[in-house]
């Protein structure tokens, strides 16, 4: 249940987020693509990015985990790919994104009382 609630709370993140930012659109506003956004970030966060993460370890090390960054942005911009009704206008505004989006997706959940685990 609490998976579902996070769900719905990230989607409700990613329309305030793409509100917020130029460049980048929820087509109609529609909860329903954010909802679809929200369940492509979860999935690819949870099976990609791990996997990016480890190939990535020595350029990460180099750079002192800046790499990491542009992991976040290379997720949004796959995912932009993979929901319709979803655009980033480039690699800065993905990058945004997640900042804006990992902040008001905090924001929400420490308002509807969920912890991170």
């Amino acid at each position: 249940m609490n998976f579902i609630v996070k769900i719905i709370l990230s989607a409700i993140a990613v329309l305030i987020t793409a509100w917020l930012l130029p460049g980048v659109s929820v087509e109609g506003n529609s909860f329903f693509t954010a909802l679809m956004i929200a369940v492509a970030l979860a999935f690819l966060n949870a099976v990609l990015k791990p996997i990016l993460v480890f190939l990535t370890i020595p350029i990460t090390i180099l750079t002192l985990g800046f790499f990491y960054l542009v992991i976040n942005a290379g997720i949004i911009l796959l995912a932009e790919h993979l929901v319709n009704g979803f655009h980033v206008s480039g690699f800065f505004t993905a990058l945004l994104f997640s900042f804006v989006l990992s902040i008001t997706a905090s924001i929400l959940d420490a308002l509807a009382g969920i912890k991170n685990e």
